[in-house]
């Protein structure tokens, strides 16, 4: 049994849904187990000083990976390692020693040069937490700068892995990660504090490592460490990886900023603010991510061999499908929040019916961003598909500094203007809640990502065309669908209100199940009525 086990989990799957599927499996397996993480969190330490220090912890370790590590993922070095390997494997070894020689000196350097530097930046990020919390913050964004290096280096091992197709061992990794940290937060917590939860972190990130290390092994591709570089091919990487390590690098910069100002509102507003981005990044990551990755290689396939009509075409049924299920799911989240977070999040002393309140708002303000999100992650890899990386970066960029700005904005005029902050207090429903400004900044972000997609979208219409003719019905046939399907949500809550008990878990799941289960039949109604 466990032989057997072992040669379906080193199996190497050659067609390209069955690599889709299991890929979405696991990405899905890996949401839920961080659903799990983030419940843990608000049940262990609740939302306060603790879990904004916590979350502040990673932000420039974060920063460090996202500028670093992409150099070595999966979409920039597997075309290289497999080029490679069609001249052989002592050519794809040498290349891929040389990769992991430099990029080991850069991570390294880079993360001592912060380990120095954090007790000056720290400060100036998080001006209002207090000097016991500060240096706490310190302590754990230095234990941090393992991760970058660690995952750094599983990113690098997920290419080789990839190369030879052993998808279920590269994604394993994400669910063993989000493991280890609920290992730390169970066993490790209760005795070393917030330590333990930086070192459950750590073992989560070595846990992404060590899966990956037998097969490469195997396959004789474990790096060494060796200074006879291969140049020529180390540039044309650096040169493919730059835009794309700069794009993601300042979208990552961007959330340090909004953290950073959600620090200086209030105790907890870090916590709500980053347990809602968490929450969001569910159905992101369910229909932006699958869609663009799924699309991504063939898209670059159809660029490559001038099928500009097939390619235009591909953009269009991707859209498509991405508008279909974004509109329904933020219709449904936004109307079924206060279940959702109230189920993933719990109910206990320390994450109260007042954090439920402001987490659900901030949640359902960032859900509603969730379909331009994945516009732009589709829009990108277009892109990047037909080997233009400037306009994603720059619009991408430019958006991501306005995310920061309309956020710092709208906080000034939320404080300034009691009309406005009377009006988005009881649009969402926390009039009464201490900190509600922390909704300005999702509201900045939401607000940008829309932008960033319209002009994405203005510009790849330009230079391509013919793809947004297509989507006109399907976006205006989901939207009335997902109407639909909020409205009826809304008022079936009502109807369950005093049907199920609402001070037990159950009952709450059970109002929101049911209440969204009647939305998305009377929504697939519509849709089969109008022959969608």
């Amino acid at each position: 049994m466990v032989k057997r086990m072992i040669k379906v989990f080193k199996k190497e799957i050659g067609g390209l849904h069955e690599a889709a599927y299991l890929l979405a499996f696991f990405t899905i397996l890996s949401q839920i187990l961080g659903l799990v993480r983030d419940r843990l969190l608000t049940y262990f330490l609740g939302v306060g000083a603790d879990l904004d220090i916590y979350y502040a912890a990673f932000k420039i370790p974060d920063i460090i990976f996202f500028f670093s590590a992409s150099v070595v993922s999966v979409s920039v070095l597997v075309p290289f390692i497999a080029e490679k390997m069609e001249e052989g494997n002592e050519n794809a070894k040498k290349f891929t020693n040389s990769v992991f020689a430099l990029f080991s000196v850069f991570i390294i350097v880079v993360s001592i040069v912060a380990f120095f530097v954090m007790p000056y930046i720290l400060p100036v990020l998080f001006p209002r937490f207090s000097p016991e919390s500060m240096s706490t913050l310190v302590n754990l964004s230095r234990i941090l700068l393992l991760q970058p290096i660690l995952l750094g280096v599983s990113n690098f091992f997920g290419s080789i892995v990839q190369s030879f197709r052993q998808f279920i061992v590269y994604a394993s990794g994400p669910v063993l990660y989000n493991a280890g940290i609920i290992i730390g937060i169970i066993f490790l917590y209760p005795y070393f504090g917030l330590y333990g939860l930086v070192y459950g972190v750590l073992i989560g990130a070595l846990l992404y490592i060590l899966v990956q290390i037998p097969t490469i092994v195997e396959k004789g591709f474990f790096p060494k460490f060796s200074l006879d570089i291969d140049w020529p091919k180390i540039k044309k990487v650096v040169v493919i990886a730059l835009p794309r390590t700069f794009t993601l690098g300042v979208g990552s910069l961007s959330i340090l900023f909004l953290v950073s100002l959600a620090s200086r509102i209030m105790e907890g507003s870090v916590s709500i603010f980053s347990l809602s981005m968490n929450l969001q990044s569910v159905p992101l990551a369910v229909v932006g991510v699958s869609y663009s990755m799924a699309a991504f290689p063939l898209l670059s396939s159809l660029f490559s061999k001038n099928k500009i009509e097939a390619f235009i075409n591909e953009i269009k049924v991707s859209l498509q499908h991405i508008i279909f299920w974004s509109l329904p799911i933020i219709a449904l989240f936004v109307v079924l929040r206060a279940q959702i977070v109230r189920v993933i999040l719990g109910s206990s002393t320390k994450f109260t019916w007042t954090d439920t309140k402001l987490t659900a708002a901030v949640f359902a303000m960032f859900t509603i961003s969730v379909l331009a999100q994945a516009v732009v992650m589709l829009f990108t890899r277009v892109y990047y598909s037909a080997k233009i990386t400037y306009v994603p970066l720059i619009v991408n960029s430019i958006c991501a500094g306005l995310s920061v700005i309309l956020g710092f904005a709208f906080l000034r005029i939320f404080r300034s203007y009691p009309w406005f902050s009377e009006f988005m207090s009881d649009l969402w429903r926390v009039d009464s809640v201490t900190g509600n400004e922390v909704l300005m900044l999702a509201l900045g972000f939401t607000v940008s990502a829309i932008l960033n997609a319209l002009i994405l979208w203005y510009l790849l219409e330009k230079k391509f065309g013919g793809f947004t003719r297509g989507v006109i019905k399907t976006f205006i046939q989901s939207m009335v669908s997902a109407l639909f399907i909020g409205v009826i949500s809304y008022s079936m809550l009502n109807v369950f209100d005093s049907i199920f008990a609402l001070d037990t878990v159950v009952g709450v799941f059970l109002q929101g199940f049911c209440s969204g289960i009647i939305g998305i039949a009377v929504g697939i109604i519509f849709l089969v009525v109008v022959g969608n």
